[in-house]
């Protein structure tokens, strides 16, 4: 049974978090995560972790990424919408108590262009919303899962 289970937990070729200072994420405060990628010919699916509480005030969250490729000296930015409830009000992701967490995916497996290069690679988060800082906000993050050989 507990084999079962282990097998079924996908383990993240990397995942890095951040605590937002105060629960309230300043967009002059990007969070920076740098990691290798060796093979280029496997698919990675790269996710925006966002934790928030029941208080955050907008059903979604306006996200800049800043991408800095292997060899580059500057960062290309892009900019997303990251839904975080219903229409009806229901908040997506995953609840406990006041708590809600939420993985949104960045890329896919049909975005080749993603994670080409060997190398180290540097991704930002930051907020965009026109509310500064933005409140109710405790932690965001970015997981990478390795998948397949193309």
């Amino acid at each position: 049974m507990l084999l079962l289970v282990s097998s079924c937990i996908k383990s993240p070729y990397y995942q890095k978090e951040y605590t937002i200072p105060n629960y309230k994420w300043d967009y002059n405060n990007p969070s920076s995560f740098k990691f290798e990628i060796s093979d280029t010919n496997a698919l990675y699916n790269l996710y925006f972790l966002v934790r928030h509480t029941e208080a955050y005030p907008y059903s979604n969250i306006w996200l800049m990424i800043y991408t800095k490729k292997p060899g580059d000296t500057t960062f290309t930015p892009s900019r997303i919408e990251v839904p975080l409830a219903e229409p009806t009000g229901k908040w997506l992701g995953r609840g406990m108590g006041e708590i809600w967490e939420q993985r949104m995916p960045i890329s896919h497996d049909g975005d080749t262009a993603m994670l080409r290069k060997e190398g180290t690679w540097e991704i930002k988060f930051a907020q965009d919303m026109r509310m500064n800082p933005l409140p109710e906000v405790l932690q965001v993050g970015l997981r990478i899962e390795k998948k397949a050989k193309r």
